[in-house]
C-alpha cells in the first residue's frame, strides 16, 4: 500500500505559541508526531511548516521537510503547497496528520489511506468513535459525523446529531444505549488531485457556518468514507493543559 503522509506544522498558535517545539518528555511535539508517523506503511512522511526553527529542528531530525507560506487560511491550504513541491501525481493518497497529535497511533494512520485507497470513487477518507456520554453529545468542539450503511458521510456538525427526539426532549437528557451518535477524529486522506480542487472552490456558505472545512467537499457533492476508528486515539494538544496532560502520560 503506497500512501504518503504530510504533517502540516505551523508555529502560530493562539493558545499555545510554538507548540510543534513544546517539550514532551525530551522530545519536541513535531519529533514525536514525526516518529508516529515513520512507523505508519506510509512511503515517505514530510513536515510542511512555515518557520524556520521548525524547518530546522526537523532537518536536524534527518526527516523530509519543506517550507510553505505563512498566510495559508487553513492546513488544507498548506496540504496543497506541500503537494505542489513534491510533485505528487493527482492519484496519489495523502494523509494529512495533525502537527499536535503526537500519540496518534500509526495504526489509524494505515487505516485512513487504506480505506481511500479501496475506494476510487471516494475523494477523501476519515475517521470516528462512537460517543458515549452526554457531555460529548452537548460539546460544540466535540464534531459529530453521521454516515450511511456503506460508510459515506452524510452530515458533519457541532450540533447534537442524530438528535434523540425521546431521549433529548426532557430534562435530563440521557444516552440511549443503541445511539447512533459518533464524533469525528480530524484525520484525513485524500488524492493529491481532489486537494488542487478543493482549494480552488473557497469556502462555502455551510462550512463557515460551523466553522467545519470538510463540509465544502460534501457541498460539492464529493464522498467522504469514515469508518470506526481500528484504535483509541489519545488527545491532541491544543492548551496548555493538553501539554501537561500528555507530558504526564509519557512521564
Amino acid at each position: 500500500m503506497s500512501f504518503h503522509v504530510i504533517i502540516p506544522a505551523r508555529y502560530a498558535s493562539s493558545r499555545l505559541p510554538g507548540k510543534p517545539l513544546a517539550d514532551i518528555c525530551g522530545q519536541t511535539m513535531i519529533e514525536r508526531v514525526w516518529r508516529q508517523a515513520k512507523l505508519s506503511a506510509a512511503a515517505t512522511v514530510t513536515v510542511a511548516t512555515d518557520d524556520q526553527r521548525i524547518f530546522d529542528l526537523v532537518k536536524s531530525l534527518g526527516a523530509d521537510v519543506v517550507m510553505t507560506a505563512a498566510g495559508h487560511p487553513s492546513g488544507t491550504d498548506r496540504l496543497a503547497e506541500a503537494i505542489g513541491k513534491l510533485g505528487l501525481a493527482d492519484d496519489a493518497v495523502v494523509v494529512n496528520v495533525q502537527g499536535d497529535e503526537p500519540l496518534i497511533p500509526p495504526q489509524v494512520i494505515n487505516q485512513v489511506a487504506g480505506n481511500l485507497k479501496q475506494r476510487p470513487d471516494y475523494s477523501m477518507s476519515t475517521l470516528c468513535e462512537p460517543i458515549t456520554d452526554i457531555e460529548s453529545m452537548f460539546n460544540a468542539n466535540a464534531v459529530k459525523v453521521i454516515a450511511d450503511k456503506s460508510g459515506k458521510a452524510i452530515y458533519f456538525s457541532r450540533a447534537s446529531i442524530p438528535w434523540n427526539r425521546d431521549g433529548f426532549s426532557s430534562t435530563e437528557k440521557s444516552m440511549a444505549q443503541d445511539s447512533l451518535a459518533a464524533r469525528h477524529i480530524g484525520i484525513y486522506g485524500y488524492r493529491a488531485g481532489f486537494v488542487r480542487q478543493f482549494i480552488q472552490w473557497g469556502a462555502c456558505q455551510l462550512e463557515m457556518l460551523e466553522s467545519l472545512e470538510q463540509l465544502r467537499a460534501i457541498y460539492h457533492g464529493k464522498s467522504i468514507h469514515v469508518e470506526t476508528a481500528c484504535a483509541e486515539i489519545p488527545p491532541g494538544i491544543d492548551s496548555p493543559e493538553d501539554l501537561e496532560y500528555v507530558r504526564s502520560l509519557l512521564s
